[in-house]
């Protein structure tokens, strides 16, 4: 029996281990993919795509963002030009895309679900 522990324990470890080692890579991959925020700014992060969502946090200056998603919604002015564009940055929370250079006009980024 106490083989038979040992095994299924060294199986668990194994399969923790490259669990692991999947995680990490995912995390290391979307870490890459992140975009400035418009220079000397602190950004209001929404819970939703839109102004009249209410302030989550508010973004340090030059912060970097992942975009998860993205989804239309309010239209704002920005610095990067007139966007209706929302990214998706975490679990509901959005930035206006028109504050965050993604060299592009269009999504950068799947739709939100």
């Amino acid at each position: 029996m106490m083989g038979t522990g040992v095994r299924s324990g060294l199986v668990t470890a194994g399969l923790a281990c490259a669990l692991a080692v999947v995680v990490g890579t995912a995390t290391v991959a979307s870490a890459a993919d992140t975009y400035p925020v418009a220079p000397g700014l602190r950004l209001n992060v929404r819970s939703g795509p839109g102004t009249g969502y209410p302030v989550v946090k508010v973004l340090p200056y030059d912060a970097r963002v992942t975009i998860y998603c993205q989804s239309p919604g309010t239209s704002v002015d920005g610095y990067y030009g007139t966007s209706n564009l929302w990214d998706n940055i975490n679990p509901s929370q959005y930035v206006s895309d028109a504050y965050v250079k993604t060299g592009s006009d269009g999504y950068v980024a799947p739709r939100c679900a």
